[in-house]
C-alpha cells in the first residue's frame, strides 16, 4: 500500500475549518499540520481548494445479501457509498434468510470480507423467540442489535412484550429500533383500504404509516430503556411529536438514549409524493412539512444526533406496482455527502455541522475503535470535496444495482474527487482505484 501526502486541504474536523497536510501510511493518517515530511516514493495530492473531511459513517443501510440481490449486493452499494464519500456502513439484518443466528450473521461478514468497498458491521437481529442467540453477540465486533418494533421490510416484527422487556433488561450492548406501532398501523391500512380498495394513492402513505404509530412505539422504546438502563440508539425519527423523547442538555458521550434522522426525512415531504409517488414510500414515511421543518431544528439543538440513509433499494418494477404491493424504501447511499453539503451552502447548517453527524457522531455513538475523526493514529478514512465543482445525478452516474435514485436530475453543487478507505485510494476523480478496501469495525467498548 502506497503512502500519501495530501497538500494545502481545507480540512473540517472537530468543529473548526483549517489549512492542513496529511500524512498515510500503513493505513493510517501519521501526521497532520501544515508540514508533513516527505519520502521517497510518497503519493502527492494537491488539494489546493478543497474540502479534507473524515470519510461518512452511515448507521442505517440495507444491501440486500444474502437472498435479495436481485435488488442489491453488498459490493454494488457499498461501492456506489464510496463514491458519495461513505466510508464505512452498518447493514440491518433483515435479508434473507434473516440474520438471527451468530451463524447467519458470520456469513454477512464473510461475504464483505470478499466484497466490501467500505468498512463495515453488521447489526445482529432480534425476534420473539432468539434471545440466547442475541445474548452471544461480541460487543467488541459487532456494531448493534437490531429491533424491529413495527414489522418492515422482512418479517422480524418484535412484538412480544415479555420478550421486548428481557431484551432491554439483559442486551448489555446497544439497541436500535426501528419504531412504529403494529396495530396503529394495520387499523390504519385496513381504513384506508375500504376508501381507496386497489387504487390508493402514495400520499397515503404517511396517513396510514402516522405520526401517532411511530409515538406510541418511540415512547415504549425509551420507557423501557429508562427503566432497564439499556443502550438504545432509535433510527429514522419522522415526526416532531417524537422529539421531546431526547434531550440535549448532555454530551453525545454521556447519553444513554440516541437518536438518528435520515436525509430524505430531512429533504423529502409529503408535498412530494404527487411528484414521486412509491419512489418515496418508506417506512417510517416522509411525512407533512412541519414534521421536516421540527426534524430540522432537533438536528440543529443536538436533539438528534446521526444523519444516516437508510439505504433501502428496490428495482424499478418493484416499485412501479399500485401503492400497496410497492415495497418501502429508496436508495441514498451514493449522495448523503452532497446533499448536506448542499443545505450547508444554503445556510442551513455549518459545514462542522456536517461532518459532526456523518462522521464524529456515529463514531462516538457506536463506539467504533479509531475512525470518523481526522487525528494521527486514527484510520485513514478521508474524503476530498471540491466546492467549485457540480455534480448531476443522471442515469448513467448513478452506480446503485437497481439503477434508479429519487434524486434523478439534481445537480448539487459540490463533487467528491477522492475517498480513501482504511489508507487505500479506492475511488479518483469519477474512477475506482481498488476494491475490497473495506476492513471490519472495532468497538472499544
Amino acid at each position: 500500500m502506497p503512502a500519501f501526502r495530501i497538500l494545502n486541504a481545507q480540512l473540517i474536523n472537530e468543529g473548526q475549518i483549517q489549512p492542513a497536510d496529511l500524512r498515510i501510511e500503513h493505513g493510517f493518517i501519521t501526521e497532520v499540520g501544515q508540514h508533513v515530511s516527505a519520502k521517497p516514493g510518497d503519493q502527492v495530492i494537491d488539494a489546493a481548494g478543497q474540502y479534507l473531511l473524515p470519510g461518512v459513517i452511515d448507521d442505517q443501510v440495507h444491501f440486500r445479501e444474502p437472498g435479495l440481490t436481485h435488488k442489491a449486493t453488498i459490493r454494488s452499494e457499498s461501492r456506489a457509498g464510496v463514491a458519495g464519500g461513505v466510508t464505512t456502513f452498518m447493514e440491518m439484518p433483515n435479508t434473507t434468510p434473516n440474520a438471527l443466528t451468530q451463524r447467519l450473521l458470520q456469513d454477512k461478514y464473510d461475504i464483505a470480507a470478499a466484497t466490501a468497498f467500505g468498512n463495515y458491521s453488521f447489526f445482529m437481529g432480534a425476534s420473539n423467540n432468539n434471545l440466547d442467540e442475541v445474548l452471544r453477540t461480541d460487543a467488541k465486533a459487532v456494531c448493534g442489535i437490531k429491533v424491529f418494533m413495527g414489522s418492515s421490510t422482512g418479517n422480524m416484527l418484535v412484538d412480544n412484550e415479555q420478550t421486548l422487556d428481557a431484551l432491554f433488561r439483559e442486551c448489555p450492548m446497544l439497541i436500535a429500533t426501528h419504531c412504529e406501532d403494529e396495530a396503529t398501523v394495520r387499523a390504519n391500512a385496513e381504513r384506508y383500504k375500504v376508501e381507496y380498495g386497489d387504487n390508493a394513492p402514495a400520499w397515503i402513505h404517511p396517513l396510514v404509516r402516522d405520526e401517532q404509530a411511530c409515538l406510541i412505539s418511540s415512547s415504549m422504546a425509551v420507557e423501557l430503556a429508562k427503566k432497564h438502563n439499556t443502550r438504545l440508539h432509535i433510527l429514522h425519527l419522522t415526526t416532531a411529536d417524537e422529539l421531546g423523547l431526547f434531550r440535549n442538555d448532555i454530551p453525545l458521550a454521556q447519553k444513554r438514549i440516541t437518536a438518528e434522522v435520515c436525509v430524505h426525512h430531512l429533504h423529502f415531504t409529503a408535498d412530494d409524493y404527487d411528484r414521486l409517488g412509491n419512489q418515496i414510500k418508506c417506512n417510517p414515511a416522509v411525512k407533512a412539512p412541519h414534521h421536516r421543518d421540527a426534524l430540522w431544528q432537533a438536528l440543529l439543538d443536538d436533539r438528534l444526533d446521526i444523519i444516516a440513509t437508510d439505504h433501502a433499494p428496490h428495482t424499478w418494477n418493484e416499485k412501479q406496482q399500485p401503492y400497496w404491493q410497492a415495497p418501502s424504501g429508496l436508495p441514498l447511499v451514493q449522495h448523503p455527502l452532497l446533499l448536506m453539503l448542499e443545505y450547508a451552502k444554503q445556510g442551513k447548517l455549518p459545514l462542522e455541522k456536517v461532518v459532526q453527524k456523518m462522521a464524529h457522531a456515529p463514531a462516538d455513538c457506536f463506539q467504533i475503535d479509531r475512525r470518523g475523526y481526522v487525528r494521527e493514529g486514527y484510520w485513514a478514512d478521508l474524503v476530498l470535496v471540491d466546492p467549485t465543482q457540480q455534480t448531476t445525478v443522471t442515469a448513467e452516474s448513478i452506480l446503485y444495482q437497481c439503477g434508479w435514485s429519487p434524486l434523478l436530475g439534481e445537480t448539487f453543487s459540490h463533487r467528491i474527487t477522492h475517498t480513501f478507505v482504511s489508507g487505500e485510494l479506492v475511488y479518483e476523480d469519477g474512477q475506482f482505484q481498488a476494491e475490497k478496501a473495506g476492513q471490519r469495525l472495532a468497538f472499544s467498548r
